[in-house]
């Protein structure tokens, strides 16, 4: 009878032990979180508002090469590699397709199916899709491939080291070309020249801009439709540029201040140490998902914008 009581307890321990051990883990960080922020009180108080810190030098760009227009900077560096990374990585694929494929290329696969079938296909007839999903796919891996790297610490800027024992190391940082606007402008700009020559080419340069009325409109209230579609159709630059823009630089800026930004401005160094948890799961949700899903509007819409031109209304 003894024996048999016990076996449910035993039975219960382990379970017990597992869930008092993932509890004793939290309490732990939660210690050791706590902990920190009350020994850099009493050690560096409460200190004073840093102004000498600016935010924005964190995104300023200095030249490394000097060219004068071609000068070479860090977003031109980033650049030139998600480049190589876009056009590098698919002809690597090309050339190593299976028959019975591999985990790399089944994660391709994947990847083409996403590009093919929701970006080009899901907004364009078959025909038209077959014809831009280079363009489209191209697209996307460029801006995922920018706003990826854009999510690793990599040097900063030249002129900020750390001194480390007396060695002075480039500070590394995060930083993506696609939060600079002028890459998601000249991004927008082609895709807006793109689906004006085929609307063009569809349907002439008085067609097209009959197409953009929509249909059922007539009368005087043309004088107001008509106005606001050409408003709206120049407001696509706009719609492009900064979303992908304002969402990379916003995810960037909030990291930044998570990591010691904040604490650094406002002269709290406990302040640092109490938002680093907040900061790494930030980044986790930023390159995650943000860093795919702004690709993907972008590439989407850009599919949608080229095959409404093709379309009479």
């Amino acid at each position: 009878m003894t024996s048999a009581a016990a076996t449910p307890g035993t039975a219960g321990g382990p379970g017990t032990g597992r869930k008092l051990s993932n509890k004793t883990i939290g309490l732990i960080f939660a210690g050791i979180w706590i902990g920190g922020m009350i020994i850099l009180i009493l050690i560096f108080g409460f200190g004073h508002q840093n102004h000498e810190f600016q935010i924005q030098n964190e995104f300023k760009l200095i030249n490394w090469v000097h060219l004068g227009v071609f000068s070479i900077n860090r977003a031109v560096v980033y650049l030139f590699i998600s480049t190589i990374l876009t056009v590098g990585t698919m002809l690597w694929i090309a050339g190593r397709m299976h028959q019975r494929p591999n985990k790399v290329q089944t994660a391709v696969e994947i990847l083409y199916s996403l590009m093919r079938d929701n970006i080009t296909r899901g907004n364009m007839e078959d025909r038209m899709a077959a014809r831009w999903f280079p363009f489209m796919g191209a697209l996307f891996l460029f801006i995922w491939f920018n706003n990826i790297i854009g999510y690793l610490p990599l040097p900063t800027n030249s002129e900020q080291t750390v001194n480390i024992f007396g060695a002075h190391i480039p500070s590394f940082a995060l930083y993506a070309a696609t939060a600079n606007i002028s890459v998601p402008l000249v991004l927008a700009i082609v895709v807006f020249v793109i689906f004006n020559w085929v609307g063009i080419s569809t349907h002439g340069p008085i067609g097209y801009l009959k197409s953009l009325i929509p249909a059922g409109v007539h009368g005087a209230i043309l004088l107001l439709i008509f106005p606001l579609e050409i408003i709206s159709t120049f407001m696509r630059l706009l719609s492009l540029t900064i979303r992908l823009f304002a969402n990379i630089l916003a995810g960037h800026m909030i990291i930044l201040f998570m990591t010691g930004g904040l604490a650094v401005l406002l002269g709290l160094s406990f302040l640092g140490w109490f938002t680093i948890p907040f900061a790494v799961l930030l980044y986790i949700f930023e390159l995650g998902l943000i860093a795919t899903l702004q690709a993907f509007i972008f590439a989407t819409l850009a599919a949608i914008y080229i095959s409404g031109a093709a379309t009479h209304h």
